[in-house]
């Protein structure tokens, strides 16, 4: 088979990553780039070897030698962005969350499945080995049925500068602005870790009850244009079907902690703690006959594919890959279901 040739859209700081990720794969190659922002684009094509460039989606449609897209643009954006490419019947990996609202990205469910295409959104922690060796341990049924969870996502860059100072760099303060696109912590980082416990768990959200908390951070609530009011905290109440209940919170002011997710889930035969901390994946267990003593001991987990590698095998094989655009907006309900939560005082939501 010929080379899977790939679009990258958006040149930010995250496209390097795609970038990185497919130049290391055989029979793959970065064709273009897309980029409303001149000097950024060609920033990019010189670091990557990217021989072409357009600064709108409608011009690198309309020239439309490539295969497949990796749409790197900010949240607010994925929905606009991602359609054109989806009715020119190319196959794209969508960064997360999926969209800014349920609607959009049901939509663009639906309009990937009726074309036909390969659809995969971001979730960039399905790629941690313990996460996935859990989600197969619990679908086996070694630790009975799901009685209790508690998943957190445990970030920093608001206390100390280990990713540079957020107050000076654009990169961290549209993260802030709700006038930017952001949808704060709960949209940033709170769709992994829903997709986190739920994944692992093997099981759709029933319901959530949510309380979002933004906090000051410059004077008069702003720094140049930015409007610093996107939630910085959340705290959110689940339950899964079948009935099973917990806790998921997510904070970037976690001193201590520059980039950690952690999930502990207990059935009626035993539990699991999955941790990704500092880069590394760990895995433990109590299962029986361990439990009337409490031991704990390590679970060998194998490596996974990436998201990219996967996104592309699917290409090849002409499959499909998960998690699919249809997971991107089962996630959106739940987001957009915090949010009114929140504004209802953190009443309880169906789903």
């Amino acid at each position: 088979m010929s080379d899977i040739r790939v679009l990258i859209l958006g040149t930010g700081g995250m496209a390097n990553a795609h970038a990185e990720a497919y130049a290391a794969m055989d029979g793959v190659e970065i064709v273009a780039g897309i980029d409303p922002h001149a000097e950024r684009l060609k920033e990019f094509r010189a670091r990557h070897s990217v021989p072409h460039g357009f600064q709108s989606v409608e011009d690198a449609i309309a020239w439309g030698e490539f295969d497949a897209v990796s749409n790197v643009t900010p949240d607010s954006v994925h929905y606009v962005t991602t359609l054109p490419f989806l009715a020119a019947g190319k196959h794209v990996l969508c960064e997360k969350p999926l969209a800014v609202s349920e609607a959009d990205a049901a939509e663009m469910a639906a309009k990937a499945t009726a074309a036909g295409v390969v659809n995969m959104v971001n979730l960039t922690y399905r790629n941690v080995p313990a996460l996935n060796t859990a989600a197969s341990m619990i679908a086996a049924g070694e630790i009975g049925a799901i009685r209790h969870f508690e998943a957190a996502y445990l970030q920093s860059w608001l206390t100390q500068p280990a990713w540079g100072e957020w107050s000076e760099q654009s990169q961290w303060l549209w993260r802030l602005s709700t006038a930017h696109g952001s949808n704060g912590v709960l949209g940033d980082i709170g769709v992994h870790i829903v997709d986190f416990a739920t994944h692992a768990a093997g099981l759709e959200v029933a319901d959530v009850s949510c309380r979002l908390t933004t906090f000051d951070k410059a004077p008069g609530g702003r720094i140049d244009e930015y409007v610093l009011d996107a939630n910085d905290s959340f705290a959110m109440h689940m339950s899964l079907e079948g009935g099973a209940t917990g806790v998921v919170h997510a904070t970037r002011f976690a001193s201590g902690h520059i980039n950690d997710l952690s999930l502990r889930i207990f059935g009626t035969k035993g539990g699991l703690e999955v941790r990704f901390e500092q880069n590394e994946s760990r895995l433990r267990a109590c299962l029986e006959p361990d439990l009337m003593t409490a031991r704990w001991h390590d679970v060998d987990c194998p490596p996974v594919r990436t998201n990219y590698q996967r996104f592309i095998d699917a290409i090849r094989d002409g499959g499909q890959v998960f998690p699919d655009f249809r997971r991107g907006a089962k996630l959106q309900r739940v987001l957009d279901l915090a949010v009114a939560s929140d504004a209802q005082g953190g009443l309880n939501q169906r789903v």
